[in-house]
């Protein structure tokens, strides 16, 4: 498995925009990809998931990947927070 944390930093939050930008990373990977915030854990692949944590500024977030291509998910997902300008 393997794991990164960023603390969001956008004045919004993870909102719609952005939080869909996520979900389309992980989506072509086989690996399961969950994202953590405030104590609870949700599939990123879900848009609906990801939209239930109301992940606001200054929010630390953990995405966890186990699988094949688990990597390759964890890259995309820091590739997509830093394009977006979510966090570091």
């Amino acid at each position: 498995m393997a794991e990164k944390s960023f603390t969001i930093t956008h004045e919004a939050g993870l909102h719609a925009r952005p939080a869909t930008a996520l979900v389309n990373a992980v989506n072509s990977f086989t690996s399961d990809v969950n994202l953590e915030a405030n104590g609870r854990t949700v599939n990123l692949k879900s848009i609906m998931g990801v939209m239930s944590l109301g992940i606001s500024k200054g929010t630390k977030i953990t995405i966890s990947a186990s699988g094949s291509d688990a990597e390759e998910a964890l890259a995309a997902v820091e590739r997509a927070i830093t394009t977006e300008g979510l966090g570091e």
